[in-house]
């Protein structure tokens, strides 16, 4: 008898909960007269990203594909109603024009527990947009130029560490190697310190890298679209070890600077002119000792917490889009061989691979966007109405509080923006090319005040590392990667499952 009561109380407390979700809260968009997905009862429209069958972007990306045609649809994340942006000049009203009514990402960030997470990307507000103003001025061409030579130095000791594989035509898995590589130069430039990871790839600085980025499916759609559940319970984004190995490794390496006056260009010196005077030097170094006692400095913190974003920004992404464009520059030999050609030729004018001459390559330029176009490492945009808002011409009334969604995949991917869009085609971009499209057609980096601030670095970063090394050798596939790549489903970026093997051949 107690065995039945309480299997039927729990029947009954099912099918009232059933209700409630059917019938109230997945009752928003019906109320609102908006068009939306039909959602599943508990999981809403991510019970394939819960259970782990499907990357978000994919998720995105498939909805955008079916329902654009509405320009702006419902779904729901969970419980939590999400409105999708489908509509190029409405995602230009979200990131740009009505910025002021979407300025929050509203992801999950919570200092007190995850002092990683107060970085540029995460923060909400009066404390992204102060935080802003200080650190676009270490992202100018002329920091550009000063951290130059430490990307070079990396490339080239990457290119060199290939070399015996090149002689036997050995299989070389290059995600990995990508990731030994994006880990030594941004510890360099973040943090100031030689990682070694190319020769040594089992290191502290790369395990503790791993640990960053796969995540199970569950915190994925927590942190991204119901952040306060994990508020609530205190659960920290970034692994405890993660975050004591980061924060001791940034307090030493700028107490040992301060201790012995030592002075190199990279990112933690611009974040030690943030800490001591509030704002950085200008390009031309000139000294300013005038500063008023009302600027706000970064704390110690603050300043590891942009130090740790620059460092998973920089080592990820730049990873992975480096080993999706060698997949498919080793796929396509005419475009391998037209960058050849470009490289060889502007190497060859400047005597040396430099600044100037990697901003020249304009062909190099073409192929990364074509890769980032395929591949965008961010493939869905979010953002939450921070002040209620009505749609222009489609009489939505967005509350304050409504998750907003804009599928970059599913417009990298749209047909009718680009024709046959499984084909990987650098002329896509050039500027004729470039002019017919919507200029919030291609989001790689975002757009409007919350555009990626590392852009300028990242490209550099990539640009150095495909000269260099298509400079000295020819890449083809190995029999062991798999046609097409499949996307990693335990990630919010749009990282790659399995092994990417080459051969390389010196040319």
């Amino acid at each position: 008898m107690v065995l039945a009561e309480i299997i039927g109380t729990f029947i009954v407390a099912l099918g009232i909960a059933y209700i409630y979700y059917k019938f109230v809260i997945f009752s928003f968009w019906r109320k609102k007269g908006v068009f939306y997905v039909e959602p599943v009862v508990p999981t809403g429209n991510v019970t394939s990203l819960i259970t782990g069958k499907v990357q978000i972007g994919v998720i995105f990306r498939d909805a955008y594909m079916k329902y654009k045609h509405h320009r702006a649809f419902g779904m729901y994340m969970l419980f939590k109603p999400n409105l999708v942006i489908a509509d190029l000049d409405l995602i230009r009203i979200v990131l740009t024009k009505e910025f002021k009514s979407f300025h929050s990402r509203g992801m999950y960030c919570n200092e007190k527990i995850d002092p990683l997470a107060a970085h540029l990307f995460f923060l909400p507000g009066k404390k992204w947009r102060n935080l802003r103003i200080k650190l676009t001025p270490t992202f100018t061409s002329g920091k550009m130029k000063q951290m130059f030579s430490i990307i070079k130095e990396h490339s080239k000791e990457f290119t060199m560490f290939l070399e015996s594989k090149a002689r036997i035509k050995d299989s070389v898995e290059m995600k990995d190697m990508f990731k030994r590589y994006s880990t030594d130069v941004i510890m360099s430039t973040a943090f100031g310190i030689k990682s070694n990871c190319i020769v040594e790839p089992n290191n502290d600085y790369r395990t503790y890298g791993r640990k960053i980025f796969v995540m199970n499916p569950i915190w994925i759609a927590l942190f991204m679209f119901v952040p306060k559940i994990m508020s609530f319970l205190s659960v920290p984004l970034t692994p405890r070890c993660v975050t004591n190995f980061y924060i001791n490794m940034f307090r030493e390496t700028v107490e040992y600077r301060q201790a012995h006056n030592i002075v190199r260009h990279d990112f933690v010196n611009l974040l030690m002119q943030l800490m001591k005077r509030g704002y950085v030097n200008p390009d031309d170094d000139d000294e300013i000792t005038d500063v008023s006692p009302t600027v706000n400095k970064l704390t110690m913190a603050e300043a590891t917490a942009q130090s740790y974003v620059f460092f998973i920004g920089g080592f990820e992404t730049t990873s992975t889009t480096l080993t999706f464009a060698l997949y498919e520059l080793a796929q396509c030999k005419d475009i391998q061989d037209k960058l050849w050609k470009e490289i060889d030729e502007t190497l060859e004018e400047h005597g040396d691979l430099t600044y100037d001459a990697i901003n020249e390559m304009t062909y190099l330029h073409k192929v990364l966007n074509e890769t980032m176009r395929k591949y965008p490492n961010l493939p869905v945009l979010n953002r939450v109405c921070t002040k209620e808002f009505n749609i222009p011409t489609m009489n939505i009334r967005v509350p304050k509080g409504t998750l907003i969604s804009i599928p970059v995949l599913g417009l990298h991917q749209d047909p009718s923006i680009y024709p046959d869009p499984d084909k990987f085609d650098p002329e896509r971009f050039n500027a004729e090319e470039v002019a017919k499209r919507h200029p919030y057609a291609y989001l790689p980096f975002g757009e409007g005040p919350r555009n990626c601030i590392g852009s300028r670095f990242a490209y550099m970063q990539m640009k150095v590392a495909l000269v260099s090394l298509l400079s000295k050798y020819r890449f083809t596939l190995h029999p062991r990667t798999q046609i097409p790549l499949l996307f990693h489903n335990r990630t919010i970026g749009l990282g790659i499952k399995g092994g990417v093997h080459f051969i390389i051949e010196p040319r």
